[in-house]
Order: structure tokens, then sequence, then C-alpha cells
């Protein structure tokens, strides 16, 4: 076990783990830290406690000092400077005529390093563009290309429930999300509706898959033959999570269906497969391009 501090350096960004180097941290302080980027300026999330040696990256790390009022006017200034550099960067790209999208630009603390961060359909020749930004800050540049869903994670916005999106208010990584969640949650497949902003499947698909997936294993299927307390019948609609199905009795005449939980009826035979999985087939080739 190791005794470590968690520090986040973007809000709703990854958390790192330090060695506190018996400095006494509260939550919400800054402290200046060395990373594989260089020295840097985070927010303690977590304070002082145990986790285990496999959750560490080697060697951890310890925290260099509490941040002091100049190292937090030196992070404005950071910011000031980062702003600066992104009109210039969008210059040089439009002089390179370069098929890229600026999001981002971010000062190391030391300002050792700038980091512009950009998306592309394609990989983007940027060399020339390299010599120019470096011509201009002389100071190590990356630039470094990003997918659709860390744009939205950095550029933030409401999804469609009209609040804040997950991925730039709470979640720290992204889960892969796959079409097969949408039917399994009865969703409707139109991409309109089950995709983000980023254009992506919603991370929210996410959330209750478990549960679907328990209730899945334990609930008969549309079209399965079931015995009911009034006899056998077909399964015709399935409400998951209510736990509900309504069957039509093999030896009822009337047109209405008659609704059960599932705890009182038992699977007779359950539904063939095939047509189940050429539709899944249809679907994922029509809808793909959503999952990331």
């Amino acid at each position: 076990m190791a005794s470590v501090i968690g520090v986040r350096f973007r809000y709703a960004g990854k958390i790192y783990y330090f060695d506190p180097a018996g400095i006494d941290l509260n939550l919400g302080e800054k402290v200046i830290v060395e990373t594989a980027r260089g020295v840097e300026c985070g927010e303690v999330v977590n304070t002082l406690k145990e986790v285990d040696d496999s959750e560490v990256v080697a060697p951890l790390k310890k925290v260099m000092r509490k941040a002091t009022e100049e190292d937090l006017k030196q992070v404005e200034e950071n910011r000031r400077k980062a702003k600066e550099a992104f009109g210039i960067c969008l210059e040089k790209i439009k002089k390179h005529n370069l098929e890229m999208k600026l999001i981002d630009v971010e000062y190391t603390f030391d300002n050792n390093k700038i980091l512009f961060y950009f998306t592309a359909d394609g990989r983007v020749d940027f060399r020339e563009l390299v010599k120019d930004l470096a011509a201009v800050f002389r100071t190590r540049i990356e630039l470094r290309q990003i997918g659709v869903r860390d744009e939205a994670k950095m550029m933030g916005g409401l999804g469609i429930c009209g609040r804040c999106l997950c991925c730039s208010c709470h979640l720290t990584e992204f889960h892969p999300v796959s079409i097969k969640m949408a039917k399994e949650q009865s969703l409707s497949l139109n991409p309109t509706k089950i995709s983000g902003i980023c254009g992506r499947l919603m991370c929210c698909l996410k959330y209750e898959q478990e549960a679907y997936e328990d209730l899945i294993k334990r609930i008969p299927k549309v079209n399965a033959l079931v015995q009911t307390p009034d006899g056998p019948g077909t399964v015709m609609y399935v409400s998951l999570l209510e736990e509900k199905v309504k069957v039509k009795l093999d030896n009822d005449n009337e047109p209405d269906l008659k609704e059960y939980h599932a705890s009182e009826i038992q699977l007779i035979k359950d539904v063939e497969k095939g047509t189940d999985e050429e539709e899944e087939e249809i679907d994922i080739e029509l809808l793909k391009q959503l999952e990331d």
C-alpha cells in the first residue's frame, strides 16, 4: 500500500496520484508537482489515503510544494498567453491551408512547452506549422490530435437532456458504448436521439446497462412461449424496468393481452436467435458511424 493524494489538472479530468512528501494538504488546494510533461500546477481532489501499489504509476513522484500567490499568478498569465497563442495558431493553420480544427491551447506551468490540441478527419502533415510556431514562441511545440469525444469534453456544452455534458462535468474517462446497448434498452435507433453533440453514442447509455443485462437474463423475450397461471401463451410485449410481460394465451379467444409479473411465469421455449442477430447486423451497418 502507498500513501498518496489525488491531483487533477483539468476540470473533470483524470486523477493522478502523488506522494504528499509530508505536506499537510486539504481538498481544493493548489499544488506544484512534476509530471511527464514537466512541472504542473494541479488541484487536490483526494486527500491523503492508502491505495494498492497496482494503482500507482511507478515511480511515485512527490509534491514539490503548495502553490504560492506567485504560482497562481503564473497560472493566470499562462491562460492569458494561451488565448493569444490560439489566435496566432489559427492564422498559421490558415496560411498553410491545413485541414484541421484547433480546439485548445495549453502552456505547461514552467512555460517549457506549448500544447496545441486539434481534430482532423485524417492524418495531417503539420511539420511546417510546427516550425512556424516554434519561431514565434521560441519554446517546445507539441501538436496533439484528439477525437471528437475529447473535443466535446474540452469545449463543454449542453446535452439533449438540457444538462451540462457528462464528459465535461464528471466523467474522468470514456467507456465504450455500443449500438447493442441502445437495442437492449429498447431505445429508438434514430441517430439524432441516441447520439451526443460529439456525433458519437451518448455516454449515458452505459449507466444502466448492467441493470438491463441482468433483467434480460431473467425475463423472456418477445415471441417466447411461456407458462402463466392461466395456461401457456406467447409473449407479445416486454417492459424490462417494470419486470412485466404481456402474454397472448393459447386458450384465450379474446384479442386482449394479459399482463403478468416476470416472477409469475415460466419459460417453455425461447425465441430463435437467427432473426435478432440478422437485424442487429443491419442496425450496426446503418449506425456504426456513431460508435467510437
